[in-house]
């Protein structure tokens, strides 16, 4: 698929996702779920780029002072 192109899309879920999708809606307080998937492909998206530029995407917590690899 040309990304360049692309205007609306069908995404069928299954129940798992929607409920993912759902849950992710309520914590953000949105009723937009398109900005949460678009949110959540852009995150996907940057954590692919670093790992072919063969770097690594990671969650920091900075209470305990943790690093967490985000992998895919």
């Amino acid at each position: 698929m040309d990304p360049r192109g692309v205007g609306t899309v069908s995404v069928p879920l299954n129940n798992t996702a929607a409920q993912l999708l759902a849950q992710l809606c309520v914590s953000l307080g949105t009723d937009d779920p398109t900005g949460v998937l678009s949110r959540a492909l852009g995150l996907l998206d940057l954590a692919m780029a670093a790992k072919k530029q063969g770097r690594r995407l990671v969650m920091y917590d900075p209470k305990t002072d943790q690093i967490q690899d985000v992998v895919i």
